[in-house]
């Protein structure tokens, strides 16, 4: 687990804006988990739970992870990549934008890349921040996902 970017203050959180600030750590998405998600969400195509047709007819040779379910992983990301302070509570606001750019095969580790790209206070206690989550996998030539993610905060400074 990588050690998150800490932030002692709104202020040095919100100097940010522009800028990466932080690297998630990597994560294996061993197909156990995939095969989890797959339950989860009743979404069982077969390019992500059967190894022996993905071997035989998939294009990349082998299952591959939900694009949900690397999506899924922001929040470990975030809270890997940095750590605000005065936040008592965070609270999943939205997406923007999401693209899934490059399959995660089974068995790859993916980590996130984490800038801030907008930041407003919306009252002296709550704060909404924009972020742009781009989503590596290692050794890959493209990301897995790019996504904007907004997140509610509460502050108390």
């Amino acid at each position: 687990m990588a050690s998150p970017r800490v932030f002692e203050t709104v202020a040095a959180f919100e100097a940010c804006i522009g800028e990466e600030i932080g690297v998630s750590g990597w994560v294996e998405m061993e197909q156990a988990r995939i095969d989890l998600f797959a339950e989860a969400t009743e979404d069982r195509q077969w390019i992500h739970i059967d190894r022996q047709r993905a071997a035989a007819e998939s294009p990349f040779g082998t299952t591959i992870a939900h694009g949900y379910l690397t999506l899924s992983m922001l929040p470990r990301i975030t809270a890997e990549a940095f750590d605000l302070k005065p936040r008592t509570t965070g609270i999943n606001y939205g997406l923007d934008k999401v693209r899934f750019v490059a399959p995660v095969p089974a068995g790859a580790r993916i980590r996130g890349r984490v800038a801030l790209d907008q930041m407003v206070r919306q009252k002296p206690d709550t704060i909404r921040a924009h972020f742009t989550v781009t989503v590596e996998i290692e050794g890959g030539e493209k990301p897995a996902c790019v996504a904007q993610a907004i997140a509610v905060y509460i502050v108390a400074e």
